[in-house]
């Protein structure tokens, strides 16, 4: 991946890291644990529950406010976008 997601600002920022990801999966699948879709978006609903454990853990302040609509909005749009 080329973009650290601690480092994204701007949607252009965001559909590079979404293309570095793709790429990444398709160059170097033996590092990702979840290859198929159900098991991703299991992993994604799981690191949701417990990001407050990651923030604490890693010694970083938790975000002030996420926009869980708009992630939603995001992953509901992609399942009939082309």
């Amino acid at each position: 991946m080329t973009i650290d997601p601690e480092h994204i600002a701007s949607k252009t920022q965001f559909l590079e890291f979404l293309a570095g990801l793709q790429a990444d999966l398709k160059e170097n699948p033996a590092e990702w644990e979840n290859l198929t879709l159900d098991r991703y978006l299991e992993a994604v609903a799981a690191w949701i529950a417990n990001y407050e454990s990651y923030y604490r853990n890693s010694n970083q302040s938790l975000p002030v406010e996420p926009d869980w609509a708009f992630f939603a909005k995001v992953l509901s749009a992609a399942r009939i976008f082309e």
